[in-house]
């Protein structure tokens, strides 16, 4: 491979609730913190996230028996609130995610740069697990 630009990833899943909500479970730390996990073992004690071109965001992943952990985070290029947002990682990776009104529904298709580490279908399914965790709460979460 080397210098050829990295495959590009992309998970999506149909949320049931309007793209208002989704947008703010997705977006505010207190409810990042409630689903930004690939699985049972793991979770996200932190999470910051300044919302605007140019803002920072982390979440610090770690598993529960405290055996693994690191930080997730990058800094946004293009924040359109409901609609899309899109940014970069601290490895220099490009991430985009769409937030696509259909009537109380709300499809989500995220696109992520792969990285060489790990194979792609590993990645993707983690991120389709992240995924699929944020549809689970987006869609049982009272609003707050």
């Amino acid at each position: 491979m080397g210098t050829n630009s990295p495959v590009t990833i992309t998970v999506e899943a149909i949320v049931q609730a309007p793209v208002e909500s989704v947008w703010k479970y997705w977006t505010e730390p207190k409810h990042i913190m409630q689903w930004n996990k690939a699985s049972d073992d793991w979770h996200t004690p932190f999470a910051e996230n300044d919302l605007k071109a140019g803002g920072k965001f982390v979440s610090r992943m770690e598993a529960k028996d405290g055996s693994f952990g690191f930080d997730f985070g990058g800094v946004y290029d293009e924040v359109n609130v409901n609609k899309n947002l899109s940014y970069t990682l601290g490895d220099g990776r490009k991430v985009k995610v769409d937030f696509i009104r259909q009537d109380n529904d709300t499809q989500i298709i995220e696109s992520f740069e792969a990285e060489e580490t790990n194979a792609a279908e590993m990645q993707q399914a983690g991120w389709q697990a992240i995924l699929d965790n944020f549809k689970k709460y987006a869609e049982t979460a009272k609003e707050e």
